[in-house]
Formats: structure tokens, sequence, C-alpha cells
């Protein structure tokens, strides 16, 4: 979670003045909410290359994405807490 706010920090920064003081706030949720989403869709992505697996290794892989999908419900549910 301290990285999700470095980098709201970071982008927030990188944007300077373009950003009124004002609208920090809603700036900077704006922009977690665009990282939570990319990690979400990588996150999918892994799992269904885990789906995609067969044979012998179908069980480990169904294993890895039951993982990966715990994992996930964890950050978001820590990221939500957030802000």
């Amino acid at each position: 979670m301290e990285k999700l706010k470095t980098i709201v920090e970071a982008a927030l920064a990188d944007l300077g003045d373009l950003i009124p003081a004002d609208q920090t706030k809603a700036a900077g949720k704006i922009i977690e909410a665009a990282v939570i989403k990319g990690m979400l869709e990588a996150q999918h992505r892994a799992v269904d290359a885990c789906n995609d697996v067969g044979g012998a290794d179908r069980d480990m892989a169904h294993k890895i994405a039951s993982e990966i999908r715990q994992k996930n419900d964890a950050l978001i549910v820590n990221l939500s807490a957030m802000y």
C-alpha cells in the first residue's frame, strides 16, 4: 500500500501546477483508481494464463490462480481503506 501512495504522490508531483491545490485529493483518487485498474487487469491476465495450462500442470496452475485471486481480494480491501 505504501508503494501505491508513493506512485500517486509521484504522479501528482509530475503534474505540478496543472492540478489546482483544491483538486489534488480528487486527482489523487483518479490516479489511484487507474493504477488499481491496471493492476487488476494484469492479475486477471495472470489468472487466465494459469487457467490455460493443460495436463498434469493444471492442478498447480489452479492453486496459483486461487492464490492470486485471494491476494487480489485482500489488496482491494486494503486499498479501499486507504482513502
